[in-house]
């Protein structure tokens, strides 16, 4: 009162004030930047962020070429193709030496007989050659102790069946007949090998049995020099005029182990113009290996044994090879057989003309779809002279349905399937799982974890409580149950992965939600009457996106990588082009054509490392607390 008092008795007087900025003129100081919003300021601030641009466009570009890919692409990726299985990689010709279609492989048995790698595939001769860009082949042989139809030379090893004192084992060739009108000789040649003679315990002899009598040629002995007999005058000193006749071996086994003796050659010749001269060089041992390799064939060239007979010191080649995988399948076949039905179906589409009662000279070659070039011969069935088939020549890959060579950028898997779009299609399908279930988790786990953070207490506690016992049942045991009980399709595996994947979002969402309600503007706008649904999406939802946002980026990825580890457990998407079921086939493969892992896995490895770098990028960019900062 004593103050009013005082004020009230003062007076003021007009001089008594002054303006003391009368001569300059005041206003609001002007803005340096444009005004913008929070969804500009977000954009700039992402794009400041370069790493996270570069992982936003790669992102991109894979989630196009999933789109176009499949769609854009010609290959076959629905009906297996057994002759395109497993192409090579290719981009630049065939001979560039690298990524050009062509396969290397190391030390294989090399075929001497027709001078190509000795292959297993059911490809002829010419086509293998015509697909050979490089070969290379051993200088020094290597011997082997078993036959093999590309080795050489060696020696036939006859031997005891067990170690028995004097027992005799017979070792005998085909009968044929002997005259004394004709020369015959008998030349024999055995193992030189230094220490081999000393080691064949048992004794042998050779000697022709002829019209009930043996012919002695050589008696029983170790003696493994070279054997030179005149059977002729043999047959003249017996008086053996003619007679079916056989070369028999003997050997005497031994008691303290095998015996045995390795023959190189033991040839029957005869001059020239005798009757019998074909027999005597089919029952000839002119070369072991060969003999081994057919002498278990019931013709002339069979030598019956009571012992043992086998192979030593075979000799084989092996090679390094170079080949042309297209032109094996899609080359030029010399000799391809087609039904009458396949020919008469070109000829009503107006690709040929053919007369089946003229012959192969009558084809005519009217269009480029045509598979074939050219018939080299027909076959006719029944008393009607029927067409039955033809072979003949020409490009394979028309016979496949293409009207040119094809190529593969990185090749195809087991079923022939083109490698880039199967892993594109597989991609498609698996973003559209994994967006598909992140959208759901993030909009159920937002809610879920927003009302929880906010409302804490007993709301909280009771929540947090069923998200315990439900993240407490292992998610393989809930994916397994789903797929029994409803299959494995596409809308299982979605609710099966959403049934707990959305407790990540709202555990993000409580924690920041905890974080931010106890803020000064949250506890402003309570006091000015904001509603609590206002207060969560208005205030304190936005300040939390940041987090929230990029762990749901990283869950697409996630779900991705689930959907690959179940296909490997044969718990992956039943009928559908997954990614997961595609590496899921093709990792059995790793060691033999690593690209059917490598290129998935690089398209794999760049999504991850991308939706990593974007969701970084994300939640800086909505953040608030940095708006307006560089």
């Amino acid at each position: 009162m004593a103050e009013n008092e005082y004020l009230n008795s003062i007076e003021f007087r007009p001089d008594d004030f002054a303006l003391v900025q009368k001569d300059m003129r005041i206003m609001d100081k002007k803005f340096e930047t444009k005004p913008t919003t929070f969804a500009k300021d977000a954009f700039a601030r992402f794009c400041k962020n370069k790493s996270s641009v570069v992982g936003f466009f790669i992102v991109s570009i894979l989630i196009l070429l999933a789109i176009i890919v499949p769609i854009v692409s010609p290959a076959n990726i629905d009906n297996v193709s057994t002759p395109e299985r497993f192409l090579a990689p290719k981009l630049f010709p065939a001979g560039t030496g690298f990524w050009d279609g062509t396969r290397t492989t190391k030390h294989v048995v090399y075929d001497r007989d027709n001078e190509i790698p000795a292959l297993s595939d059911k490809n002829s001769v010419a086509t293998i050659k015509s697909s050979l860009v490089s070969i290379t082949v051993d200088e020094e042989p290597t011997y082997i102790d078993v036959a093999s139809p590309y080795g050489i030379g060696g020696y036939v090893v006859f031997a005891s069946d067990a170690p028995v004192a004097d027992t005799v084992y017979k070792f005998k060739s085909a009968s044929t007949v002997f005259t004394d009108k004709d020369h015959y000789i008998f030349n024999a040649t055995f193992s030189d090998e230094e220490g081999v003679s000393d080691s064949m315990l048992g004794e042998y002899c050779v000697y022709l049995n002829i019209a009930g009598e043996n012919v002695m040629i050589r008696d029983y002995s170790r003696d493994y020099s070279p054997i030179s007999f005149d059977i002729s005058a043999a047959l003249k000193e017996k008086g053996i005029a003619s007679g079916k006749g056989q070369i028999v071996f003997e050997l005497k086994s031994s008691a303290e182990k095998n015996t045995y003796v390795l023959i190189e050659t033991a040839v029957l010749s005869a001059d020239a113009g005798v009757e019998n001269e074909e027999d005597l060089a089919t029952i000839s041992i002119s070369d072991a290996t060969d003999f081994i390799n057919i002498g278990d064939k019931n013709d002339l060239g069979y030598w019956a044994c009571t012992g043992r007979k086998g192979i030593h010191h075979s000799e084989i080649y092996y090679c390094d090879y170079t080949i042309d995988t297209y032109m094996v399948v899609y080359g030029n076949a010399d000799e391809v057989t087609y039904s009458a039905s396949e020919l008469y179906s070109w000829i009503e589409k107006g690709w040929c003309l053919y007369d089946a009662s003229v012959g192969p000279e009558s084809f005519v070659r009217l269009t480029d779809d045509c598979p074939i070039d050219e018939v080299v011969s027909q076959d006719v069935a029944g008393i009607t002279k029927k067409l039955s088939r033809i072979v003949a020549k020409g490009w394979n890959y028309r016979k496949l349905g293409y009207t040119e060579m094809p190529s593969f950028l990185f090749g195809t898997d087991a079923s022939g399937f083109d490698l880039v779009k199967r892993a594109f299609t597989g991609l498609r399908t698996s973003l559209i799982l994994g967006l598909c279930t992140a959208a759901f988790c993030f909009c159920f786990g937002l809610i879920w974890g927003s009302i929880s953070g906010y409302f804490g207490g007993n709301v909280d506690i009771a929540m947090e409580r069923f998200c315990e016992i439900l993240s407490g049942v292992p998610f393989i045991v809930v994916m397994t149950l789903a797929m029994l009980h409803f299959g494995r399709n596409f809308v299982t595996f979605v609710m099966a992965l959403c049934l707990t994947g959305w407790m990540g979002t709202a555990a993000r969402t409580r924690t920041q939600f905890y974080r931010f309600k106890g803020r000064e503007y949250v506890l402003a706008s309570r006091t000015l009457g904001a509603s609590d649904w206002r207060l969560i999406f208005k205030h304190i939802l936005p300040n939390s996106m940041g987090t929230i946002i990029t762990g749901s980026v990283l869950m697409i990825s996630s779900v991705i990588f689930s959907e690959a580890s179940l296909a490997y457990l044969n718990l992956g998407l039943e009928g559908q082009k997954s990614f997961g079921v595609m590496m899921a086939a093709n990792q059995q493969y790793l060691a033999l054509y690593p690209n059917l892992v490598i290129f998935p896995a690089v398209i794999i490895a760049l999504m991850e490392i991308s939706l990593n770098l974007f969701g970084n990028g994300l939640r800086d960019a909505f953040n608030p607390t940095l708006k307006g900062s560089e």
